[in-house]
């Protein structure tokens, strides 16, 4: 656990053979900003990416970085994310090639919400 004050208290971890390409991915098409990202030998040892006030941490399998270490045999993971359009960001998902197992509709609790898989399977 942490203490710094102002860190959003929740961060699902994601492990990955390409942390590079999860980055990549995570803001092209789903809109994150890369931030805190932490190379080793050329491959993404720890990265936070965020979304508004939320953080994920993600790392690359296999780089023996602490977080590969915590990390090893986890996944994979799911994450929510609100988001204030949920058509434009299933197009912006779309037009990058993010695999949506489930387009934009509206669900009986009043939410409208789609699925997006990234290129590891996670929701």
């Amino acid at each position: 656990m942490t203490g710094v004050t102002g860190s959003p208290p929740i961060r699902p971890p994601l492990p990955y053979e390409d942390a590079k390409a999860a980055i990549e991915l995570l803001t092209e098409g789903l809109g994150f900003t890369a931030t805190g990202v932490y190379e080793g030998d050329g491959r993404v040892a720890h990265a936070e990416p965020s979304f508004g006030n939320g953080v994920v941490m993600l790392g690359g399998k296999g780089t023996g970085s602490a977080f590969d270490r915590a990390m090893a045999g986890a996944g994979p993971a799911g994450v929510f994310v609100r988001v204030d359009d949920v058509d434009e960001h299933h197009a912006r998902a779309v037009a990058h090639g993010v695999e949506v197992p489930a387009p934009p509709a509206d669900q009986e609790h009043g939410a409208r919400d789609h699925l997006a898989r990234d290129a590891e399977g996670d929701v």
